[in-house]
């Protein structure tokens, strides 16, 4: 009896003990529903013992090594999606705006170019000018040449002559800072020389020049290079009526003689017959306005005065329309193409009537090969010492130059000379002694002559002649045999210019 009662005593003792470490929890669980936790404590166990084993470890170090990779990506690409996006925009705008200061600064270095091309090209035409007064000037009695001084001696200015010529080649080489006295004196001696080079050379010469530094006014005086070379070429013949029929040397300043009345006269073409017919004289001067669909107006002015004045003294009302600014007159003819086609007219002044027409061959008509500047300029026609010509292109010929001579009566074509030369890369051309000269732009004020191509070798080549585009849109250039000059109609201005030509070569 004693043992079971001390046996029952124990359990409740132990029993109270556990109820005061015993505990209830209620809370929701993730569902949300209500969930009640009763935990009582081992009086036993200290710890509960180990679960799992390795595979648990395992788990455990795949789960650290997977935080580490998140957190290593989430830290390399805050923001997600539209982060890595900004960053993208910004590397484009600093690339474009990268790209848009370097195409700033090539526009800038073009346009510094451009300046430094033109100076060049004044500078040219004055060294040009310089030689013209040179060549004019008397020759003075040849005397012994005076040595430069010693310091013109010590810059380096003077090299000796080589070859037959007395002064082949005149250069400057770099003074040093400050020694500008030299250079100056040597100028004047340069001018001196050259002229006595020009006088005294058996044989004619033409002077050339170049400028190595870009800035020869301005440039500190240890740099600054020029370079002056006397060649012996063909020089313009000296005779005062100027009949010599060699290559072109140079063309003079523009002489505006009228402007255009009205809108009409701001294309338009004017010419003179080198060999007129009776009942019109060797003054009689010729005008047509070329703007309008209905140009048949052909203008007669007395003279040159009368033009100017703007006074004519017979109207003529052509039987066929007029295409352009490509006709001209030659022995008391009109010549010119018929527009939207490639028929030439040949009409003839004292009967006031067609003559003759006929197609021009496979000619390109209406702007299919015009000149740069457009106005459907296709077919030109022009005269000069060896009769009439016709400058257009063909599609065989690919839009290149095509020369033909015609029959001034029947309008056939005797002969045809292809170029190659594209018409629509120059923007016009005129014909002297069977000579083609082609000119580089119709706008620049300061252009060049840019082409020759002899029709008696067959032969082109690449030249460089100054030419001036006085009111920067030229739209009509061609050659008067009449007063050997080169007529124009510059942006409603009648202008014209002086010829210079070289004699010609023997065969």
């Amino acid at each position: 009896m004693f043992p079971l009662l001390l046996l029952c005593m124990c359990g409740l003792l132990l029993r109270g003990d556990a109820q005061d470490r015993a505990s209830l929890w209620k809370g929701n669980d993730r569902s949300g529903r209500c969930q009640y936790t009763f935990t009582v404590p081992s009086p036993a166990e200290s710890s509960c013992p180990q679960t799992g084993g390795p595979e648990m470890e395992g788990l455990k170090a795949r789960l650290g090594l997977l935080e580490v990779l998140v957190s290593q990506l989430t830290a390399g690409d805050a923001g997600g999606p539209q982060a890595a996006g900004a960053r993208a925009q910004s590397e484009l705008q600093e690339a474009l705006n990268r790209a848009v200061g370097e195409r700033n600064l090539l526009q800038g270095e073009k346009e510094r170019l451009e300046r430094e091309l033109g100076g060049l090209q004044r500078r040219v035409e004055e060294m040009r000018r310089e030689t013209e007064k040179l060549r004019n000037r008397p020759c003075p009695p040849q005397t012994p040449m005076v040595p430069p001084s010693p310091s013109l001696q010590n810059s380096g200015l003077m090299r000796p002559a080589g070859g037959s010529s007395q002064m082949s080649h005149l250069m400057t080489r770099p003074n040093r800072q400050g020694d500008s006295s030299s250079l100056r004196g040597g100028t004047g001696f340069l001018r001196n020389h050259l002229h006595l080079a020009v006088c005294n050379s058996p044989h004619p010469i033409s002077l050339s020049v170049s400028v190595s530094d870009s800035a020869w006014q301005y440039g500190p005086p240890g740099f600054q290079e020029l370079k002056a070379e006397v060649t012996e070429v063909p020089a313009p013949d000296g005779s005062d009526d100027n009949t010599g029929c060699g290559e072109l040397v140079s063309v003079g300043e523009p002489v505006t003689h009228r402007r255009a009345d009205n809108i009409a006269g701001k294309y338009g073409v004017w010419m003179q017959d080198p060999e007129a017919v009776s009942p019109y004289g060797p003054n009689m001067v010729w005008r047509i306005d070329t703007i309008g669909t209905e140009v048949r107006q052909l203008f007669g002015y007395e003279d040159m005065e009368q033009l100017s004045k703007g006074f004519p003294s017979k109207v003529l009302l052509l039987p066929e329309l007029v295409e352009s600014t490509g006709a001209t007159v030659y022995r008391g003819s009109l010549y010119y193409q018929r527009r939207r086609s490639r028929t030439l007219i040949r009409y003839d002044l004292a009967s006031e009537s067609i003559a003759a027409r006929r197609d021009l061959p496979h000619a390109g008509f209406h702007g299919q090969y015009p000149y740069s500047w457009g106005g459907y300029t296709d077919i030109d026609l022009s005269v000069d010492e060896q009769g009439l010509w016709a400058v257009y292109s063909t599609s065989k010929a690919k839009g290149a130059i095509v020369i033909s001579q015609l029959d001034p009566n029947t309008l056939e074509v005797k002969r045809s000379w292809e170029t190659n030369i594209r018409k629509s890369s120059v923007a016009n051309s005129f014909i002297i002694c069977g000579k083609l000269y082609t000119v580089a732009s119709y706008t620049a004020h300061d252009t060049i002559i840019n082409y020759m191509y002899d029709t008696a070798t067959s032969q082109g080549k690449s030249i460089a002649i100054p030419f001036r585009n006085k009111y920067f849109y030229n739209c009509m250039i061609d050659y008067n045999l009449a007063q050997r000059k080169l007529f124009a109609w510059d942006n409603f201005h009648i202008v014209s210019y002086d010829l210079r030509l070289g004699r010609k070569q023997a065969n």
